[in-house]
């Protein structure tokens, strides 16, 4: 595996983004239907605040949304990665991903999910991972479904001035991986 290469799947891999992704990553937070969970698009000051979220995560945590890009192209097509997001008094440990709409319905979610999930247990020794998906969001929820996780609780969070209910999506470590 190359060095810059945090994961590698069969048609994958994900590394660390970098100010140069900006352009990649404006066409996803930039896609009024790819962003429909947020309430919509962001604007070019969002997506590089975006990203400089990343990048500090990167820094304190050694992990974030990562790039992810196609072996086949070496076209960066999405974000997947690890993240501490708040779920009603804590913190957890959440697998995240959001893709360019032009590589939706392809598995591509769902193989870098999995490969995040399995770094959380197998590198940071995680005892269990989240997805925390906005209700109305089906195709991510059955990406949730499919990395082997389950719903345990639902909250409605408030961006963007708008009530959204979310559902939460738990796996805990399978006991065999337990050191």
């Amino acid at each position: 595996m190359r060095e810059d290469r945090i994961l590698e799947t069969q048609r994958l891999y994900l590394r660390k983004m970098t100010q140069a992704d900006f352009p990649s990553l404006c066409k996803i937070l930039q896609d009024e239907e790819t962003m429909y969970a947020y309430e919509g698009a962001f604007t070019d000051q969002e997506a590089q605040e975006w990203l400089d979220r990343q990048l500090a995560r990167y820094q304190k945590w050694g992990f974030g949304l990562w790039a992810v890009v196609l072996k086949e192209t070496e076209e960066t097509i999405g974000q997947c990665g690890l993240t501490m997001q708040p779920w009603k008094d804590e913190e957890v440990l959440e697998v995240g991903y959001l893709f360019e709409r032009s590589h939706w319905h392809r598995g591509y979610a769902t193989e870098a999910a999995k490969a995040c999930k399995q770094y959380a247990f197998d590198t940071l020794q995680a005892d269990e991972v989240y997805s925390i998906i906005r209700e109305t969001n089906t195709a991510s929820r059955n990406v949730a479904l499919r990395n082997g996780m389950t719903v345990v609780d639902t909250w409605t969070k408030q961006y963007r001035g708008v009530d959204m209910p979310h559902v939460c999506y738990k796996c805990k470590r399978p006991v065999d991986t337990i050191s």
